[in-house]
C-alpha cells in the first residue's frame, strides 16, 4: 500500500464506500455515460518525425485516467499530477479541497509516429471519463475532478475545440460535453504514491469499481492500440 496519512485514508475510504453505494443504485442522474467508440476527429495534428510529444488531460481521479493511457500503444509515459493552479498548491492535501484551481490531471508522453493527438482525444472522450459530467466523475465531486484539456500549444487548443464541436454537433452523447480547454497551464507531477496506482493496487475497491472497467473498455473498443503491459512511471524513472 502507498504511504497514506490518516487524512488520505479517510478520504479514500469515503470515496470507496460511496462508489460501492452508487454501484448498487440505478439513478439516471448519477449514472455515467457508457463507454463507446466515438467518431475520430475530423482534424488531427500533422504527421511528425519528432520522437516524442506531450498532451495533458483531466477527467476525474487521475488513477483511472493514468491507467487507461498507460495501456495505449505509442504512449511512453503517463504521469498523474495537477494542472490549472499554482505550483505552491500542487499538493494532494490542498488540491482535494477543490479551492486551488487545480484539476487532477495526467501528462501523456507519446510517440507521434505511432499514435496521434487526435487518437488520444478519441480515447479520452470514449473510455477515460464521462465528458458530460460537470465538476464530477462518478463518486468524486468538485472542480478538482473537472473534465479539462490543457493544450500545450495553439494547435492542440484548436484541435480540441474543433473536436468537441464535432462531437456535440453529432450528438454522440446524451448531454452536451462540458470539457474545458485551459491553455497556458503548467502541469505538476503528483506525489509518488499516486503513480501507477491502478497497476499496483488492482484490488483496491475504488479501482475495482471505477477504473478497471475503463481499461477493459479500452481493450474491447480500441483493440488496435491496446497493450497488456502498461507503460509505468516507475519503469520510466528506472531508465533515467
Amino acid at each position: 500500500m502507498p504511504r497514506l496519512t490518516a487524512t488520505h485514508i479517510v478520504r479514500h475510504a469515503r470515496r470507496a464506500l460511496l462508489a460501492v453505494v452508487l454501484a448498487g443504485l440505478s439513478v439516471p442522474a448519477l449514472a455515467a455515460e457508457e463507454a463507446r467508440v466515438i467518431p475520430a476527429p475530423a482534424q488531427d495534428e500533422a504527421p511528425s518525425a519528432a520522437p516524442r510529444a506531450v498532451a495533458v488531460f483531466a477527467g476525474g481521479c487521475f488513477w483511472g485516467v493514468q491507467g487507461v493511457f498507460q495501456h495505449v500503444e505509442g504512449v511512453t509515459n503517463a504521469v498523474s499530477g495537477y494542472a490549472g493552479g499554482e505550483k505552491s498548491t500542487a499538493q494532494y492535501d490542498r488540491v482535494s479541497y477543490g479551492t486551488t484551481g487545480h484539476a487532477e490531471a495526467v501528462q501523456v508522453t507519446y510517440d507521434p509516429k505511432k499514435i496521434s493527438y487526435g487518437r488520444l482525444m478519441q480515447i479520452y472522450f470514449s473510455v477515460a471519463h464521462d465528458p458530460t459530467q460537470l465538476n464530477r466523475q462518478g463518486p468524486d465531486t468538485g472542480t478538482q475532478y473537472r473534465s479539462a484539456i490543457f493544450p500545450l500549444d495553439a494547435d492542440q487548443a484548436r484541435l480540441a475545440k474543433v473536436y468537441i464541436a464535432q462531437l456535440n454537433q453529432a450528438k454522440v452523447f446524451n448531454s452536451a460535453i462540458v470539457t474545458k480547454i485551459e491553455p497556458d497551464r503548467t502541469f505538476y507531477p503528483a506525489e509518488a504514491y499516486h503513480q501507477d496506482f491502478l497497476t499496483t493496487h488492482p484490488t483496491y475497491p475504488y479501482i475495482v469499481i471505477n477504473d478497471l472497467p475503463k481499461v477493459e473498455s479500452l481493450k474491447q473498443l480500441f483493440p488496435d492500440v491496446f497493450r497488456e503491459k502498461p507503460a509505468l512511471v516507475s519503469a520510466a524513472n528506472a531508465q533515467n
